[in-house]
């Protein structure tokens, strides 16, 4: 029998404290037993340097919560420790071919999650921070920060004008000199001067604390964009469904597109309750990312409205734009078509069961629903009507999606590459980099095809004049 005594817990690192009690009654069972002295002490070393990771341990778990911190308690706001799922939840795929492994791995352990009621992987899907972009996660009774995004509500706004589309070739400087004089890119800039919207007046700029540390700079930021794959384009848009919405006869017109979301106040507010969510549910460290809130805790419920006042921060953002340049034109947008992801929605699944569906970089897609879902730079956007399809959680992807990383793609496209694709399509643009290059992004129709069960397209937009942050 391998004797273990309190002096060699304290010679491994062990304080005075009940740890050493638990520890020294651990150590008797058989199967540690067996190991031997030193193979015990070294074990028990690994339970100091991570007791978290022993929490759920059948033998060492209680030395373990000796170890962390209120893991104990019977006090509320104590960590909690949640087990995973042995059998995950359903989960539908489409497009799995063009899907890359750690996205489809990132889907796997969300639907391990023991809140979690179903899952959907959109073909346009690939690896993000928590879940993937292009995933989709219904749980119940709490929301997950890291399944929203860093880019709260970050949304497509599709304004369509009377306009024939020849007129973005004869005016082309014209409309070119627009989005220059519009539009605002970048990390941290706002416009030149301070614009006013009604979201700035919301009470929740006063009575959370950190929506109320933000507001400076969503005063600054309204009406802006961000950088990456964010942009302003117009295009021509051709109607295709006879019977559209709006009474319109099929054919062409000028279209403007917006991509952004909820700028530094969307982010800030994600990093905030991610961070909150993290320190309050300590899951096992492949599924960490995704820790959650109560949503009838005071956490769940600040972040829930915090998450709504962004989303209604990024939609002034586009309406901002759309509205100067409609201005500009001397035209009223015939129809608008908006829609956003990086979100979570209060829906019901098929058994009625009420449920918080995380649609992060995913349109929502219910029966009729309208969305705009964009290509590349070169290639065509679709407008699209939701079939509500509950396989896929009424869902649909949210552009193309990557096909290289950022880094991947800055290392093997060139720029004189880009311009010269740029040219064979004929399309401008402003600013832009290397790594939002088309060939960075999977085929738009390949993935528009692997989603006939999800939408039908109504309506098409191709790029002409592209304004994006410069590089």
């Amino acid at each position: 029998m391998a004797k273990i005594k309190k002096k060699h817990l304290l010679r491994i690192g062990f304080e005075q404290s009940d740890s050493i009690k638990e520890a020294l009654l651990a150590v008797q069972h058989e199967s540690l037993q067996r190991k031997g002295r030193e193979s015990i002490l070294q074990t028990l070393q690994v339970v100091l340097q991570d007791p978290e990771a022993f929490l759920n341990h059948q033998i060492l778990a209680p030395v373990a919560k000796q170890l962390v911190p209120d893991a104990h308690t019977d006090n509320p706001d104590a960590p909690i420790f949640p087990e995973l799922r042995t059998e995950p939840v359903p989960t539908q795929i489409y497009g799995g071919q063009g899907i890359e492994r750690g996205a489809r791995e990132q889907i796997e352990i969300s639907a391990m999650l023991p809140i979690a009621r179903a899952t959907a992987l959109m073909p346009d899907a690939h690896q993000g921070y928590g879940l993937p972009i292009g995933g989709v996660l219904a749980t119940e009774g709490a929301i997950i920060p890291y399944a929203v995004g860093v880019d709260i509500g970050c949304r497509m706004s599709l304004s369509v004008f009377p306009i024939k589309a020849n007129r973005l070739n004869g005016s082309h400087h014209a409309y070119e000199n627009m989005l220059k004089a519009h539009t605002t890119f970048g990390a941290g800039r706002g416009p030149a001067e301070p614009m006013q919207a009604e979201v700035l007046e919301d009470p929740l700029f006063r009575e959370i604390a950190i929506v109320k540390q933000l507001h400076g700079k969503a005063i600054k930021q309204i009406g802006s964009s961000g950088s990456g794959n964010h942009f302003v384009e117009f295009g021509e848009v051709e109607i295709l469904d006879p019977d559209n919405e709006w009474g319109l006869p099929t054919g062409t017109y000028v279209g403007l597109l917006s991509h952004s979301g909820s700028r530094g106040l969307g982010a800030a507010i994600a990093q905030h309750y991610t961070q909150i969510a993290m320190d309050k549910t300590r899951l096992p460290k492949k599924a960490k990312q995704l820790a959650w809130l109560d949503l009838a805790s005071s956490a769940g419920a600040e972040y829930w409205e915090a998450m709504n006042l962004a989303g209604r921060y990024a939609s002034a953002c586009h309406d901002h734009i759309h509205r100067r340049i409609s201005r500009d034109l001397g035209e009223k947008p015939l129809f608008k078509v908006e829609n956003h992801h990086n979100f979570a929605w209060k829906e019901r699944l098929a058994d009625g069961t009420e449920v918080l569906v995380h649609r992060k970089g995913a349109t929502p897609a219910a029966k009729g629903e309208l969305g705009m879902i964009p290509g590349s730079m070169t290639a065509p956007g679709f407008i699209v009507r939701g079939k509500g399809n509950p396989q896929s959680l009424g869902s649909a992807s949210h552009g193309a999606g990557r096909l290289m990383s950022r880094s991947r793609a800055k290392q093997s496209i060139t720029k004189h590459q880009m311009r010269k694709i740029l040219k064979e399509h004929r399309v401008t643009l402003i600013g832009g980099a290397v790594d939002e290059a088309p060939i960075a992004y999977k085929d738009i129709h390949q993935v528009m095809a692997a989603q006939r069960d999800l939408v039908d397209v109504i309506g098409m937009f191709q790029p002409r004049i592209v304004r994006m942050a410069t590089e």
